[in-house]
């Protein structure tokens, strides 16, 4: 069977079986390229894998057991996403950001007992040790500058200390229907929930890009987004695995120096998302614009100016419009060389069927109704298994037999999806979505906040991004102002969720059951008596 052939045969469909495969054909092809530094071969990254995986034995890892993966963007990252797929760990995808209460719940609630942590981040995790009981060994990459090098919580390993010199090859069975991933999407109404991704699941995200942008071999795919959510690790990076690619990672998205890593290291497409847009086409324009080989971004939302303005700013051939979430891989693209401005894409039929329908009847809607996107796998195990111990959210969000997305849309007469709005109380800044109860849990917790509502208001910045709003009752005879309840929610919750806007009231508007009207905060958005920390 060719190569063509073995991206179509699920049974190939796990990450050591792809890799493998690669390592053997490519051997000494560059795989991951850094831009501060650092290559990675096909046969390099086949050698390490194995050798984390018998790393993580060595440590008890096998089958189904967690590591929580507290990296950033670079080697480290790949080699441990590689190795925990080769012994059939899964690797449980923590958020760089993540401190205070975010960091605990997705700890505590993953179960791990093993943690990989850079350096820089290590301290957080000292700081919530006493909330992670199950939590046993945390391996170091990196230096960590000022925590203790040991600790009464669990034992410090270093990551170059634990590798073996060898890599022989594991003998363990991975299966396309095995549990491969857990990633941390927002709650609305409750904490972020753990998704459960199988090996299939994974796989489609990156098949999904192949099949869509026409990938092959030759592409080299610019990656500026986290490795730790799945536009970034599954979208790009396992695509470009598929097709024996290179991939360029930089550690973090830099606008400034986009269109000059495009062209420093040639490549041929890349994945924005949001505010990055808008970002990229407010840099002065340069006579470089369009010296470089990228034919095709794909982009996440798709606003009917956007396509125009990379166009006519970059000559890029194709802007490709991508609608799907964690839970949901990404089940719409638009096609190649089709013009359809604004559009997040249509059915990627081969492994999906998606709708709109009526939110409360969930009865299809007519061609340009507005209604709520669902979607279903037509793979086995081609979508999330379920949400990490909360079964009832899994039932809930797969009512009739479609996962309901909580986002509205429109689809015309030619199966093309709009997308209209968020219908959950959900807010979206800088790409992350942002859990309403998680911030209101770290502003209730000070001492001087008695009730507190979060919600989105829209930012300034096209593109469909919000920002935060925190609207705040104070504890009767309590002073604070609204900078030093800024300052502590920066000490207590990552920087894209601390409010930007925040605002005293006497009250919370409430129904006659007590829930928070938040509909009301939000359609009030910025008022006189906003504070704004931006200002």
């Amino acid at each position: 069977m060719n190569s063509e052939g073995l991206r179509y045969d699920v049974n190939e469909w796990t990450a050591g079986n792809v890799l493998a495969r690669q390592a053997r054909s490519l051997g000494s092809k560059t795989f991951v390229q850094l831009v501060d530094g650092g290559t990675l071969s096909y046969a390099e990254a086949d050698s390490m894998a194995n050798r984390v995986a018998n790393a993580l034995r060595s440590l008890k890892i096998g089958k189904g057991d967690r590591v929580a993966v507290l990296l950033p963007n670079g080697l480290e990252f790949c080699h441990l996403w590689l190795g925990t797929a080769r012994i059939g760990a899964l690797h449980v995808a923590v958020n760089t950001e993540y401190r205070g209460v975010f960091l605990s719940h997705v700890m505590a609630s993953c179960g791990a007992t093993v943690a990989v942590c850079h350096g820089d981040y290590l301290a957080r995790l000292v700081e919530i040790a006493e909330d992670l009981p199950a939590l046993r060994t945390v391996i170091v990459v990196g230096d960590a500058p000022g925590v203790q090098s040991a600790n009464p919580h669990f034992e410090l390993l270093g990551f170059e200390e634990i590798l073996p010199a060898d890599d022989r090859p594991v003998e363990t069975r991975v299966s396309y229907r095995d549990t491969a991933t857990i990633m941390y999407t927002s709650g609305t109404t409750g904490p972020a929930k753990g998704v459960l991704m199988p090996h299939a699941h994974d796989y489609l995200f990156g098949l999904g890009m192949v099949d869509n942008l026409a990938l092959t071999a030759n592409d080299v795919y610019y990656i500026t987004l986290p490795l730790f959510h799945a536009n970034g690790l599954f979208m790009q990076l396992y695509g470009t695995m598929i097709v024996g690619g290179t991939a360029v990672i930089r550690d973090r998205f830099s606008a400034s120096k986009w269109i000059h890593d495009i062209r420093t290291f040639g490549a041929t497409v890349t994945n924005t998302l949001g505010v990055m847009n808008e970002f990229i086409l407010n840099q002065p324009q340069s006579p470089g614009d369009r010296d470089h080989r990228l034919r095709a971004v794909a982009v996440a939302p798709n606003t009917p100016e956007l396509a125009d303005s990379l166009v006519r700013r970059f000559g890029v051939e194709h802007v490709i419009g991508v609608y799907g979430m964690t839970e949901a891989n990404i089940p719409l693209h638009t096609a190649l060389g089709v013009s359809k401005p604004g559009s997040c894409g249509r059915e990627y039929s081969r492994y999906f069927e998606v709708r709109v329908v009526n939110p409360d009847s969930d009865a299809f809607v007519a061609a340009g109704e507005i209604g709520e996107i669902v979607v279903r796998p037509k793979q086995p195990f081609g979508f999330m298994s379920g949400y990490d111990g909360m079964a009832d959210k899994t039932v809930e969000a797969s009512r009739n037999f479609w996962f309901h997305t909580g986002d509205a849309a429109t689809c015309d007469e030619d199966g093309y999806f709009y997308f209209v709005d968020r219908t959950k109380d959900c807010i979206r800044r800088r790409g992350e979505n942002i859990s309403s109860y998680q911030v209101e849990s770290v502003l209730t917790s000070h001492p001087a906040v008695a009730e507190a509502a979060a919600v989105a208001v829209k930012s300034e910045i096209a593109g469909g991004e919000d920002e935060v709003k925190a609207v705040v009752v104070r504890e009767a005879g309590r002073e604070l102002g609204p900078d030093a309840l800024a300052e502590y929610c920066a000490r207590h919750m990552p920087g894209f969720a601390v409010p930007r806007y925040i605002e005293f009231a006497d009250a919370l508007p409430k129904t006659p059951t007590e829930k928070v009207q938040k509909h009301l905060l939000r359609e009030q958005g910025v008022t006189k008596d906003t504070w704004d920390r931006m200002a």
